[in-house]
């Protein structure tokens, strides 16, 4: 099957998840998918894109692949384009894209942080939830029903301690972007939301050595590092008609790693 062969779903629910072909994002788009949604998988990534595509053939109909900078501005109209084709109006956001830039494993201090890295951790972890939330926002109040879910971080809560200081101020941000979309269109039907993974298994928490991550697992209260089912379950709980009194919240997905 071709992608001009691919059969268009209409669907009240489509769903778009950036930095989705892998990791926390592939575990977010599994959930929405398992719950019926449509989803429109978004990456920069176009190795990993096929990779999600090959890995799900039985779901062709309602998945649909786009690769994307989501920190161009223009790059949002070509989504938004292919959602509407494919499945109709988009209902429900899921900002996860991001990066966590290491050097031979480690962080970079505040003092040591050239800005071109740091303008670009904005760009990809903050500037391109700003974008994206601007972007989905007249198609959610034209049908009175929306559902927006940062995905943050416990470095967010707490600061960064394995990340750089970028990574951790964009995660920060990105809970008062939810909450001041959650103030202002909440009248419209529609909900904005933060996730806080702790440790999850993912690529990007493989970049730091083994003995930090071995550490951080057996400070876990339950015993285990997270897995991205584990945020993926929690975020198709958000994004449904159940959590429609829950907006402007901040939900810690993280073991007991922090408690606050």
């Amino acid at each position: 099957m071709t992608d001009s062969d691919e059969f268009i779903v209409r669907s009240e629910r489509p769903a778009i998840v950036t930095g989705a072909a892998r990791g926390i994002g592939a575990g977010i788009a599994d959930a929405l998918l398992a719950a019926g949604h449509p989803v429109v998988v978004v990456d920069i990534n176009t190795d990993a894109l096929a990779e999600f595509r090959a890995a799900r053939p039985k779901l062709a109909e309602r998945l649909a692949i786009v690769a994307a900078d989501v920190s161009d501005e223009a790059a949002w109209e070509t989504i938004l384009q292919e959602t509407q084709r494919r499945f109709g109006p988009v209902a429900v956001l899921v900002n996860n894209a991001g990066i966590s830039p290491k050097h031979n494993g480690l962080r970079r201090e505040t003092d040591g942080m050239p800005l071109e890295e740091w303008n670009r951790v904005i760009a990809v972890n903050l500037t391109s939830a700003f974008l994206g939330v601007r972007a989905v926002l007249p198609a959610m109040r034209a049908q009175g029903w929306g559902r927006i879910v940062n995905v943050s971080s416990q470095a967010g809560r707490q600061g960064a301690r394995i990340a750089g200081v970028h990574y951790g101020v964009t995660k920060s941000a990105l809970l008062g972007l939810a909450m001041t979309v959650a103030y202002e269109y909440g009248a419209d039907g529609i909900t904005a939301n933060s996730v806080t993974p702790g440790r999850v298994e993912t690529d990007m928490a493989a970049q730091a050595p083994d003995e930090v991550n071995a550490r951080l697992a057996a400070a876990i209260p339950v015993g285990r590092v997270g897995q991205p089912a584990d945020i993926g379950a929690t975020i198709s709980f958000l994004a449904g008609d159940s959590a429609s009194f829950i907006t402007g919240a901040t939900i810690d997905v993280n073991g007991g790693s922090f408690m606050g």
